[in-house]
C-alpha cells in the first residue's frame, strides 16, 4: 500500500512512477537523505535537489512473515531493511520480490525493482 505524497516526499514518489529511486540532496553541503525531510541534519539548510540513487545496497535487518494478510501475497515474504550504497545514514525498506525469504543473510547485497509503485528488492546478481 502506498502512502500519501506530502510537500517532501511528492517528488520521491513521482520519481518512483517515473521508475526511478530518488535521494533527496542537500543544495548547501551535498549530503544525501531519505526518507525526504525539509531541513538538513548535517547543517540545517533548507535548499535541495534529488538525485538518481544507484539502488543497490546491503541487507541491515528484516522479518519473514508466515502468516497470510492478504489473498494475492504469497508466504513466506520478507520485509527487508536495506542500507544504501550512498550512506550508512540511508536506510530504506521494502519486500523481498525474488528469492527464497529463507535463505537471507545479513549484508547480503540487492537492488531495487520497481513494483506496483512500489519500491521492492531483488538479491543482486552482478
Amino acid at each position: 500500500m502506498r502512502m500519501e505524497a506530502d510537500r517532501d516526499s511528492a517528488p520521491w514518489w513521482d520519481g518512483v512512477d517515473r521508475g526511478e529511486v530518488l535521494l533527496q540532496q542537500c543544495a548547501d553541503c551535498g549530503v544525501k537523505r531519505f526518507p525526504a525531510r525539509a531541513v538538513c541534519n548535517r547543517c540545517q539548510g533548507r535548499k535541495s535537489v534529488w538525485v538518481p540513487a544507484e539502488g543497490t545496497g546491503r541487507i541491515y535487518s528484516w522479518i519473514v512473515n508466515h502468516q497470510k494478510f492478504m489473498p494475492d501475497v504469497p508466504v513466506p515474504y520478507a520485509v527487508l531493511c536495506v542500507r544504501l550504497d550512498e550512506g550508512e545514514h540511508i536506510l530504506m525498506y521494502g519486500n523481498l520480490v525474488e528469492g527464497d525469504p529463507t535463505q537471507i543473510t545479513q549484508g547480503m547485497r540487492v537492488e531495487a525493482v520497481i513494483v506496483e509503485g512500489l519500491v521492492q528488492w531483488r538479491p543482486l546478481s552482478r
